[in-house]
């Protein structure tokens, strides 16, 4: 299979109101490698596969919630040929030089009809996955994986309104698929709108919400069902709050956990789900099913699900 364009989502930062208790929460319980904080106090953190420098970025503020989400894309001139594209569709375009972000090239960055910021790069500092690049093994070393035993850094989930003008822009210029699509089932209207740039169910998602620019969740990649419940182990030893204990998505079929950050932010843990190829029909849910659609070993889907954002 031949992958170019947009690859993969690269990048996310969020917010979160006492430093000391999310690098409790990430790193010491999740089990994401802590790689730097820079002298502004941001802390950079990366699942042990990602071979990037870093993944996932905290800031501390007065609320939580997402900063930007920021996708990798295959090179420097497909940065530069995204850029006009953009632009192009309705939305102004900031160029931001190499350096700005620590270990990384230049950006462009503009903002989604949902109101989300969204940045674009094509370099970033590699630091790998522990392994190496030649005879590199099948396991990391003893301590690598560690806490929820978590891959990399998987989806997100955001809400704002225009979200199917978010569908638009991510396939007219980014070359995203339209994998699911929930709708109202009388009205036909959009509830939420899931994209995929890869084989994967969904790279990134819209959920509607009146409020732009609010933040339903980040997830993270397990290996296996097996580690989903490893995680369940952690996270019930710690009494990390838990919005769904261990279940499975009808969207996306695949396994997964919710639970919260101390800041009130919701995470994700994520294992299976199908394999997407660009030939593959959009799935349509109604809300005639909404409770199958969202978790299938209880058909209930919780309300907090469109009500807690930050």
């Amino acid at each position: 299979m031949s992958m170019r364009g947009v690859l993969r989502i690269g990048e996310v930062r969020i917010r979160v109101m006492d430093m000391a208790a999310a690098r409790e929460h990430y790193g010491a319980r999740m089990g994401l490698h802590e790689v730097m904080e820079d002298d502004k106090g941001l802390v950079y953190y990366k699942p042990w596969d990602d071979h990037e420098h870093h993944s996932f970025i905290l800031r501390e503020a007065d609320a939580p919630g997402v900063d930007y989400v920021a996708f990798r894309v295959y090179d420097d001139a497909t940065l530069s040929q995204l850029a006009p594209r953009i632009e192009a569709f309705g939305l102004p375009v900031t160029h931001i030089e190499a350096g700005v972000y620590p270990r990384s090239g230049r950006r462009i960055q503009f903002v989604a009809p949902s109101g989300h910021v969204m940045q674009l790069y094509a370099e970033k500092e590699l630091t790998g996955n522990t392994l190496g690049y030649r005879n590199p093994g099948a396991i990391p070393y003893e301590g690598v994986v560690r806490g929820y035993r978590v891959n990399r850094l998987d989806h997100v989930l955001l809400g704002g309104p225009n979200i199917d003008e978010c569908a638009r822009l991510f396939c007219e210029v980014f070359d995203f698929d339209l994998s699911e699509k929930i709708v109202e089932a009388e009205s036909e209207m959009s509830l939420g709108v899931f994209l995929t740039c890869s084989t994967k169910p969904h790279d990134i998602a819209f959920q509607l919400q009146a409020e732009p620019n609010r933040f339903h969740h980040v997830s993270f990649l397990l290996e296996s069902v097996g580690d989903l419940y490893k995680a369940a182990d952690l996270i019930g030893k710690y009494r990390i709050p838990v919005e769904v204990p261990p279940n499975r998505h009808g969207v996306t079929r695949g396994a997964t956990i919710y639970f919260f950050d101390p800041s009130g932010n919701r995470n994700e843990v994520f294992a299976e789900g199908y394999v997407h190829y660009p030939d593959t029909p959009t799935l349509i849910w109604d809300t005639n099913d909404l409770g199958h659609l969202g978790f299938t070993h209880d058909n209930h889907m919780r309300q907090s699900f469109f009500d807690v954002l930050t």
